[in-house]
């Protein structure tokens, strides 16, 4: 019996597929997502494919140019209209040339703009530096991040808060405090932790107030040794798979990490896991990790997907890098680690899903910002590079096309 309830967990769970759920290939998953792109951007899914396998092909090319140009470097962005490029920003004057590199069959150009007036390290360096005199300074402790495309520290505030100060009077306090440019965000309610409840995968009860809630399972990540489940810290300790059938598995928490970069979570089943994933709506497919992506090679513009139990399945562009979110969240002030991604779609019952492009693991979600209607303004994420130390995330080898999971 026990052995059947280890097997029926290890069946269930977000990262192993039932024999029900079809495995998708890499080249399977890239086209789903590259679905999402064409409409987006309103072009062929044949394009859409070739630019997904691009920006993913680029990645080591980006970051060989940011090193080259690391004491000019402000930004790495990604634009999809009306031309397809890649735009570095510069600091200084001194011109740089186009150049052009050669990914998945296309020509993707490099254009570099001039005049930025910080770096990317001097804005990181200003958020870490003022960050303690902003929250003090406003009623409410705003989110600060990096906008890589305009090289500016972006300070997300109430929109109240701006009506008591005035907007052009907060943006230049704000710039002659940080040295730096500032670019204000108006919202109408503080980030917050992709709060706990709606359907989902795993639940559990909080100790706190005695209510039960849920979340959404990420990536299945190992040790060397053991292989376990994360999701979001600020999930119940306790938690428990419930099965389609309404069955309740429990889960061994491992422990949890949520302070200041971090905010996941491990458990273990009783048998070892597969690396796989929900990418879907339906969850009738699931797709196999075959690579991550560092943090530090994340551009803005990067086109990435995620699901929550909540949500589903959706994608849209990486807007702020080196993001802080607003309030305590992060067990007192977060640290400028995080990344967000535009709306529209986000919701609580998502914490602790998977971000991804394609195969490649990307990052948990951990919070949002909403409107005053509840809509989504974006979601924020941590990086896989903050797993806890000494686990990653677990890949699978790429399985042949059409298989079935077994």
């Amino acid at each position: 019996m026990r052995r059947q309830t280890a097997l029926m967990l290890a069946a269930l769970l977000a990262s192993a597929p039932t024999a029900a759920q079809t495995v998708q290939t890499p080249i399977d998953a890239l086209a789903q997502d590259a679905g999402e792109y064409a409409v987006r951007y309103g072009i062929s899914p044949d394009q859409a494919r070739y630019r997904l396998r691009a920006l993913e092909e680029t990645v080591a090319s980006t970051d060989v140019i940011a090193d080259r140009f690391g004491d000019r470097l402000a930004g790495i962005s990604v634009e999809h209209d009306p031309a397809f490029r890649i735009v570095m920003l510069l600091t200084g004057d001194a011109p740089v040339a186009e150049e052009r590199l050669y990914a998945a069959d296309i020509v993707v150009p490099v254009v570099y703009r001039t005049g930025a007036i910080a770096t990317r390290g001097q804005l990181v360096a200003a958020i870490e530096r003022h960050q303690a005199a902003i929250r003090a300074a406003l009623p409410h402790a705003p989110g600060l991040g990096i906008d890589q495309r305009t090289g500016e520290m972006v300070v997300t505030l109430n929109r109240a808060d701006i009506g008591v100060y005035g907007h052009d009077a907060l943006v230049t306090d704000l710039t002659l405090m940080t040295g730096v440019p500032v670019r204000l965000r108006a919202v109408d309610l503080p980030d917050a932790d992709s709060a706990v409840d709606g359907g989902a995968r795993v639940v559990g009860v909080s100790p706190v107030d005695g209510r039960r809630y849920a979340c959404t399972t990420g990536f299945v990540v190992t040790n060397g040794v053991q292989a376990g489940v994360a999701t979001a810290a600020h999930c119940p300790d306790a938690l428990v798979h419930v099965a389609a059938d309404r069955r309740e598995v429990p889960l061994t928490f491992v422990g949890q990490w949520g302070w200041g970069y971090q905010d996941v979570q491990l458990h273990l089943a009783g048998e070892p896991l597969r690396p796989f994933f929900h990418a879907d709506t339906a969850g009738a497919q699931v797709r196999p990790v075959t690579g991550t992506r560092a943090r530090r090679s994340t551009r803005a513009g990067d086109f990435v997907c995620h699901r929550g139990e909540r949500t589903g399945y959706s994608c849209a562009e990486v807007e702020l890098t080196d993001f802080a979110p607003s309030g305590d969240l992060c067990g007192g002030a977060c640290t400028p680690t995080w990344v967000t991604v535009g709306g529209p779609v986000c919701r609580s019952g998502d914490s602790g899903g998977p971000v991804f492009i394609g195969t490649v693991a990307i990052g948990l979600l951990k919070g949002a910002s909403y409107d005053a209607a509840g809509g989504c303004n974006f979601y924020y994420y941590m990086s896989t590079d903050f797993l806890p130390e000494g686990w990653s995330v677990m890949r699978q080898p790429v399985p042949a096309a059409g298989a079935t999971a077994r």
